[in-house]
C-alpha cells in the first residue's frame, strides 16, 4: 500500500472546472465548426472500385471531394468474394449522389490514376432514416449499459450509499463519453460506428477503475468506520489504488499509442479514427475515476448522511 495521501477531494473545484471547460468548449466548436457525421448517421451514397497497385486514401479522398462538391471518406480494402482491392468512398448526405455525379467521379479517377485499373464495383445508396435508426440503436445500448451499472453497483456497494455511487459513477462516463467526443470535434474525426465502438469500450474500461476505488472505500469505511470523514477515507482509497490504475492505464495507453503510429506512417485513417479517440478516452477515464467520481460521491453522500443526522 502506498502510505502517501493525495488530497484528492480537497482539490474537487479544479478537477470539475477543468472538465467544465473541455465540455463547454466541445459544444462551441460544435456551433462553430460543426460535426462530421459519417453516412451510417447521416445518409448519403457509397462508391466502391477496384483497382491495382498501390492508392492513397487521403489523395483519392480529396481528388473525390473535389469532383463532387462533397466530403469525401476513403476506405482500403479487399473484396472477399473474388480478391480483388477496393477503395470504398463514402459521401455522408441527405441526398445521394446522381448517376451523372457517379458517371463523371469515375471518369475523373480514372483519369488522375492511369495505371491503377479503376473500375466501378458497387454503388449504393443509404437512407438518412436507417442511419438515424441506427444512431438511436446505439444510444439506447449506452443508455441501456448505464441503466445496469446504476442497479449493478447500488447493490454491489450497497453499504455506501449504493445508488449514490452508482449515479456518480455513471456521470463520470458521460464526462469521458464528452472527451471522446470533444475529441472528435476538436480533431475532426467523424462521428461514426468506430465513435460508438470507443463509447462502449470506454464504459467498460471506466467503470472498473471506478468500482476498483468504491472497493476500497468499502473496505476502508469497514475498517475505519467513523474515526475518518468521508473525504478521509476516499482520498486514502485513491492513494492506495491510484498507482494500480496509473499503471494499468499507462500500459493501454502506449499499447494503443503505438497503433496510432503505425497507422499513420502507413496512412490508414480509419484505424486513427478508433485509435486516438480511445487513448483520450482511456486517459479520461482513469481521471473520471479517480478525482470526478470520488469527489462527486463525497459531496452527495456527504449531504444525506447530513440530513439523516
Amino acid at each position: 500500500m502506498n502510505n502517501k495521501i493525495y488530497d484528492v477531494v480537497g482539490k474537487k473545484n479544479i478537477f470539475f472546472t477543468v472538465s467544465a471547460i473541455v465540455i463547454v468548449l466541445s459544444v462551441i466548436l460544435t456551433f462553430v465548426l460543426g460535426m462530421n457525421v459519417a453516412i451510417e448517421f447521416k445518409g448519403g451514397t457509397i462508391v466502391t472500385y477496384s483497382y491495382t497497385g498501390t492508392i492513397s486514401e487521403s489523395a483519392i479522398a480529396s481528388k473525390a471531394a473535389s469532383v463532387t462538391g462533397q466530403a469525401c471518406n476513403a476506405t482500403l480494402g479487399e473484396s472477399l468474394a473474388d480478391g480483388l482491392t477496393t477503395v470504398a468512398l463514402s459521401f455522408p448526405a441527405s441526398e445521394g449522389l446522381t448517376v451523372e455525379v457517379q458517371g463523371a467521379l469515375t471518369d475523373a479517377l480514372v483519369e488522375a490514376y492511369p495505371d491503377a485499373n479503376i473500375s466501378l464495383y458497387s454503388s449504393q445508396d443509404v437512407n438518412p432514416s436507417t442511419g438515424s435508426g441506427f444512431f438511436g440503436k446505439c444510444v439506447m445500448a449506452v443508455a441501456f449499459s448505464a441503466v445496469v451499472m446504476i442497479v449493478y453497483i447500488g447493490f454491489r456497494f450497497r453499504h455506501i450509499g449504493g445508488w449514490v455511487a452508482g449515479c456518480c459513477a455513471v456521470i463520470a462516463l458521460i464526462h469521458d463519453m464528452c472527451f471522446v467526443y470533444a475529441c472528435c470535434v476538436i480533431f475532426r474525426f467523424d462521428i461514426n460506428s468506430n465513435f460508438m465502438a470507443v463509447l462502449l469500450t470506454i464504459l467498460g474500461y471506466s467503470i472498473n477503475a471506478t468500482i476498483i476505488i468504491y472497493d476500497r472505500i468499502r473496505e476502508n469505511r469497514r475498517l475505519y468506520g467513523e474515526n475518518k470523514t468521508l473525504a478521509e477515507l476516499v482520498n486514502m482509497s485513491i492513494s492506495q489504488s491510484m498507482g494500480r490504475s496509473i499503471h494499468t492505464t499507462a500500459t493501454t495507453v502506449i499499447a494503443m499509442a503505438t497503433v496510432c503510429i503505425v497507422a499513420l506512417v502507413a496512412g490508414v485513417n480509419s484505424i486513427i479514427d478508433f485509435a486516438f479517440p480511445l487513448v483520450i478516452g482511456l486517459l479520461a477515464g482513469v481521471y473520471s475515476s479517480n478525482c470526478i467520481a470520488p469527489s462527486l460521491w463525497v459531496m452527495w453522500q456527504g449531504k444525506i448522511d447530513s440530513k439523516k443526522k
